[in-house]
């Protein structure tokens, strides 16, 4: 008998040995792979030539007023458009302050008087300009310059700073104040965005690109992929903002920018690791891409996912500065995603190994998928040798972080205090405090009913915090009449009627100077108080009850808001890992890595950097990047960790997880947290915390949370981590 497979006394030829599928060269058609990247980059090209040119003009369809923000119930908004219906014009007010360390004479006064009246004469004054009003103690005067709603602020309030200063008496000082004054600081703060804040950021990703791949062209292909992604992100952006689909500012404009470039280089940089294992094992550089976005898809789509999801729940917000981030910061997510897994792929198809040159991966079929040795392969070592002593101390050392926390004073700031530096408004406004009532210049406008105005006037008079009131009449010369308690004085010689009250749907519109500065925690003290004496019929707006309604609806989205996020990504992660065990340990571990951030940065905001405080969006906006970008990480590692464990078990699968992402990751981490540090460029209180925040929570999340207490833990554990799933029931 003869043996199976034998004929005519001869063995049959054994069969091939069959390639690894991994090895396998990959057929592609030739015209494909000159067109379908060739496609790909033209499409990217167009966009970014169109997104290019509009970084320049984003001012255009931004706004900085805080009362276009607040919720449209909210007291402060309705008096803001009843206050349309009580005037013609809707100038913004600037409040000139001219002081002297010598009592200011007769001729002095004229002369300011003279400086006036020729300013009043540029084409950027909307109406008349009112005369210097002495102080008492006739140190100090002050002028009420309105200023046309179309000017741009900040070259109107220099132009005519300019103006006074060169006609003002000798030795006497001149700054602008009041809301234009603030606001062209803003302006002046928020100016750097397009250069200063682009030049900043892409320089230190450009920079760290370099250090990683010490190569000379890779750098500018992921630093491409990053900016055209930025370019068409934009171009989306400004159309939606322009046709008033979305609400811009500087400050979504810096985080956007920020963002999207993080995101885009921290995708490129997953997919192009993965790259270059896939050339280790074929020739065919259009296999190695295709198995590059192969393998990369899913962590890139998750992350991306859960960073749109959690930016999403901002929709949720009351104030409109948080609920048109999330759909703004979202888009600037998706195209990032898109660029990653389309135009860096279309390059890389292009360029080949040469993009790495001079640091060429070589072709080693026999080499294994994935590079398990170095530097990472002996910290992954050090983990699973001692797993519950790593996870324990280190979640200590985040918790004795924490206890920071308690410093942080984020119950709002006063708008002087929004820029960081030098400030002529602030500086404008310490002096008005000094020699007027405080308030002057930005007073509470008080929408009462007609017939309960003079109830309510005494109710206003008869606070320490109001210095007095006035009424808007339009048979009044300027506009307004004094309101004491005996009505409304007459003004003009003895006998002359008093004006009659401006009546607009039943309404009348008072105002109450403030004896305290409009954005002080005393003033604020007074709003509130007279809010709960006037009634339910009278609403409270203005300067201080804009930042009250403010900085409540803040504290509202904050609680509000940030159980949703949790929520929201715990699902999505138990849909990404098949697990409920193991989404629920990284949720808390990215939790209290926030914390401990945050409570660093509390300390050092009140102790070191002595900040007047923060506004109460900066928990929020923290939590909402730290925790959604954050989690990014434990993606990239749980996903490459569960891809291992079913090939090698878990704990190998852990080990060789740490291993394989430890580089990939960790410069993913120091370039987010680079991008995000370059925000501290722009002198806004707000954008400083929130880049010191992130950027640090970013730098932990990368070198302690990922590298030692998830994996620690998740070792420690075992296959349980997987708990339902059919990994969590054996090992293999």
């Amino acid at each position: 008998m003869r043996p199976h497979g034998a004929h005519n006394g001869r063995m049959s030829n054994p069969p091939a040995p069959t390639r690894s599928p991994r090895r396998e060269r990959t057929r592609s058609v030739p015209w494909l792979r000159i067109v379908l990247p060739a496609v790909l980059i033209i499409a990217w090209l167009a966009g970014a030539s169109f997104g290019g040119p509009l970084f320049g003009k984003v001012s255009e369809v931004s706004s900085n007023d805080q009362t276009t923000y607040l919720p449209k119930s909210a007291d402060a908004t309705v008096v803001s458009e009843a206050q349309a219906d009580f005037s013609d014009s809707d100038a913004i007010p600037a409040i000139v302050i001219f002081t002297s360390v010598d009592e200011l004479s007769d001729d002095d006064l004229a002369t300011i008087d003279d400086a006036l009246a020729r300013a009043a004469d540029l084409d950027i004054v909307a109406d008349e300009v009112s005369p210097a009003i002495a102080s008492d103690d006739g140190l100090a005067a002050q002028a009420f310059v309105p200023l046309a709603s179309d000017a741009d602020l900040g070259d109107a309030v220099a132009e005519i700073g300019d103006e006074l200063r060169a006609d003002a008496p000798e030795g006497v000082t001149t700054q602008i104040t009041g809301p234009a004054g603030f606001s062209a600081d803003l302006a002046a703060g928020f100016a750097g965005i397009d250069g200063l804040l682009l030049g900043v950021a892409l320089g230190a990703v450009l920079v760290i690109l370099v250090l990683v791949y010490r190569s000379a062209l890779l750098p500018i292909v992921v630093l491409s992929t990053s900016l055209f992604a930025l370019c068409v992100a934009l171009l989306v952006v400004w159309w939606l903002a322009k046709f008033e689909i979305l609400l811009l500012s500087g400050q979504t404009q810096g985080i956007l920018f920020i963002l999207v470039i993080g995101a885009a280089t921290d995708y490129s940089l997953l997919l192009v690791a993965r790259f270059r294992e896939e050339l280790r094992g074929t020739h065919d550089r259009g296999a190695a891409v295709f198995r590059a976005v192969k393998g990369s898809f899913e962590p890139i789509i998750a992350s991306g996912g859960t960073v749109i999801a959690g930016l999403l729940c901002l929709l949720l917000s009351d104030l409109k500065s948080n609920s048109t981030l999330g759909p703004v910061a979202a888009i600037g997510i998706v195209f990032a995603m898109l660029a990653a897994l389309t135009f860096l792929p279309a390059l890389l198809l292009v360029f080949g190994r040469a993009s790495f040159w001079p640091r060429t991966p070589r072709f080693d079929p026999d080499a294994p998928a994935s590079d398990i040795s170095g530097a990472w392969a002996r910290v992954a070592g050090f983990v699973q040798a001692r797993p519950r002593r790593v996870w324990i101390s280190t979640a200590l050392l985040l918790v004795v972080g924490c206890v920071g926390v308690t410093q942080l004073q984020a119950s709002g700031v006063p708008q002087s205090d929004l820029v960081i530096g030098s400030s002529e408004a602030r500086d404008g406004q310490n002096a008005l405090g000094e020699h007027f009532p405080g308030g002057s210049g930005s007073p509470a406008a008080v929408l009462a009913p007609e017939d309960a105005w003079q109830e309510t006037a005494d109710v206003l008079l008869a606070s320490d915090g109001v210095d007095g009131v006035t009424i808007t009449a339009a048979d009044s010369p300027s506009g307004s009449a004094t309101v004491t308690a005996d009505g409304i004085e007459a003004m003009g010689p003895p006998g002359t009627p008093a004006p009659e009250p401006t009546v607009v749907d039943g309404r009348v519109l008072l105002q109450a100077t403030l004896t305290d500065a409009a954005d002080s925690d005393a003033a604020a003290e007074t709003v509130r108080a007279l809010r709960g004496e006037v009634g339910d019929d009278v609403l409270i707006g203005g300067v201080t009850a804009t930042a009250i309604d403010t900085n409540d609806a803040s504290i509202h989205d904050r609680n509000l808001i940030i159980p949703v996020v949790l929520a929201v990504i715990l699902v999505i992660l138990m849909l990404l890992l098949r697990s409920i065990l193991a989404p629920i340990l990284l949720m808390a571990t990215t939790v209290l890595s926030f914390g401990t951030a945050l409570g660093v940065a509390a300390v050092l905001f009140t102790h070191v950097f002595q900040f007047p405080g923060a506004d109460p969006a900066v928990p929020l906006y923290g939590f909402v990047f730290l925790v959604a970008l954050g989690i990014d990480y434990n993606i990239f590692l749980m996903t490459r960790v569960r891809e291992e464990a079913l090939k090698h078990g878990t704990r190998e699968g852990i080990r060789r997880g740490l291993t394989v992402t430890g580089g990939v990751i960790t410069s993913a981490g120091v370039v987010l947290a680079a991008t995000f540090a370059a925000l501290s460029v722009i002198p806004i209180l707000f954008l400083v915390q929130i880049a010191f925040i992130v950027a640090f929570g970013v730098l932990l999340d990368t070198f302690v949370v990922r590298t030692l207490l998830v994996p620690a833990l998740s070792t420690d554990i075992g296959r349980k981590i997987w708990w339902p799933s059919a990994l969590g029931r054996g090992e293999r």
